[in-house]
Parts: structure tokens; sequence; C-alpha cells
């Protein structure tokens, strides 16, 4: 049974909002999702469901410029390297380029051959054993406890960890989290610098294809839009408050297992 596509958008961007920032892979996510509720077959151009899930991402990625305005804002202004706002914008940057850079030049081949349910299920499956064996590893170590007191050796690592993140199912935040955790930070440390590492790099990404995909910007497109960027932010906004102070006390373990089963439920379903 196909949901009216108003409601369609809703459950897409609450998708996208409750899973951009945890470490379960949203992009995952969506296209099981879009696969289950066949969204793609209710418009008119196949192109318009990939600007739909552009505008989603674009109103969970605003939660973040919200919530760490006043970060963001020192950061991009601070006239010196030195200070702590000056530090986070050279750490941002520096984090932001491996995937930038080879996402640019492979974006297109990644989405023509890897974008599949399996594709999802493996990346699931063998990113929540991944995280598992990390958190055995980092257990009881000594972190780098909060983003000041990053170096640039922990943004390069977050950085390259990012690069994973283009397979689908990976998860950019997973793989930034993990990166930083297996890299020294603490989990507190790595969930923050990760949420603040997604504004430059997926504004930069919606930006691409918004403009890639400017002439589908119709009037009737525009409803089913604005319904999925509000639900988007919105959800987005409660998980990124939430999940900050679930790492205080929790591993990544839940996410882990999570991860993992559901993995292998999109392979036994794909192969029923």
């Amino acid at each position: 049974m196909m949901f009216p596509i108003w409601i369609q958008s809703i459950i897409l961007g609450l998708v996208e909002g409750l899973t951009e920032f945890i470490p379960v892979s949203s992009t995952g996510h969506l296209i099981v999702a879009d696969h289950l509720l066949e969204f793609g077959k209710m418009l008119s151009n196949p192109n318009q469901a990939e600007l739909f899930e552009v505008v989603i991402q674009l109103g969970a990625i605003l939660a973040i410029g919200f919530i760490y305005r006043t970060r963001l804002s020192d950061a991009l202004t601070a006239k010196d390297s030195v200070s702590s706002a000056g530090r986070l914008r050279l750490h941002l940057l520096v984090a932001f380029l491996p995937a930038a850079v080879i996402g640019f030049l492979f974006h297109t081949k990644i989405k023509q051959y890897l974008f599949s349910p399996t594709t999802v299920a493996i990346s699931l499956i063998v990113g929540g054993i991944i995280m598992i064996v990390i958190e055995k590893m980092m257990s009881g170590k000594k972190h780098v406890t909060d983003t000041n007191s990053m170096k640039i050796k922990d943004a390069l690592i977050v950085g390259f960890s990012q690069v994973l993140s283009l397979i689908p199912g990976v998860s950019r935040s997973g793989a930034t989290i993990m990166g930083g955790y297996a890299g020294g930070m603490s989990r507190e440390a790595a969930t923050e610098f990760s949420f603040l590492l997604s504004f430059p790099v997926m504004i930069a990404a919606s930006a691409y294809e918004l403009i890639k995909y400017r002439d589908l910007l119709t009037k009737d497109m525009l409803s089913t839009l604005a319904i999925g960027f509000v639900a988007a932010f919105f959800s987005a906004l409660v998980v990124v408050r939430w999940l900050i102070g679930y790492v205080r006390k929790h591993s990544f373990v839940g996410f882990a297992v999570y991860r993992i089963v559901l993995g292998v439920l999109i392979l036994l379903f794909l192969i029923g």
C-alpha cells in the first residue's frame, strides 16, 4: 500500500533527521526506506527523489548550525589560528578536505555502482563489527577529552576516516566518531567534533546538489520539500542533543548491534 506523498515526505524526513548524526547510516536507511515506500515512483522525474534527499539532508544539517551557531560563527570569524576558535577552524578544514576531494572526484561512480540495499546491508554489518572491535580496543585508555585539546593529527585521522562514509551504509557520523575515538579522542569529544565537521561537509555537498538539480525546484515540489525539510530539522535537533548526553555514559556497542541486526535483516529480505 502506497502512502500519500505528504506522509512519505514526513516519514523520510524523520528517517533522515533521526539517523544522520548517530552511527547507523542515514543514507543506508533512506535507500531502504525509499525502496519500501516506493517514494521515487510517485514523482514525475526520478531526479526529484535525489533533490528531496538533498533538501531533507539540508534540514538535518541546519539543526547542527542552530545548536552550535556560536562556536561555528566564532571559528569562521577567528582572526588567528592559535585561539581555540582559530584552531577549531583549522582542524575542521584539515578534516574536511580528504572526503571533499575524493567525493568530488568519484561521487558519480559511487552513486552508480554502490547505492543499493545489498551494499548498505554489508556496510552495516562490517561497520558494526568494527565498532565493537574499536570499543574493546580503546576501553580504559587515556583520551583527548575535548575538541580544544585536539591536534592536527587527530583532525587528519577523522578526515581520512570520513572518506569511508562515501560508501552507503558506512555512516558519516559512524566513520568520523569511531575514527576519532580509535585515534585517541574520547567518545564525547569525537562525537562533538563529528557534529561540527558535518556542517561544512554537508553544506558543501547540499549546495553542489542543489545547483545540479536547480531546474527541478518547481512549485509542485515545494510543499513536498518543505514537509520533509521541517521533519528532518526538528527530529535532528532532538537526536543531536540526546546523543551528546548518551555518549557521556554509554559505549557505541548498542549502535553496533543494531547495525548488525539491521544488515542481516536486509540481506534476508533481499534473499527472500
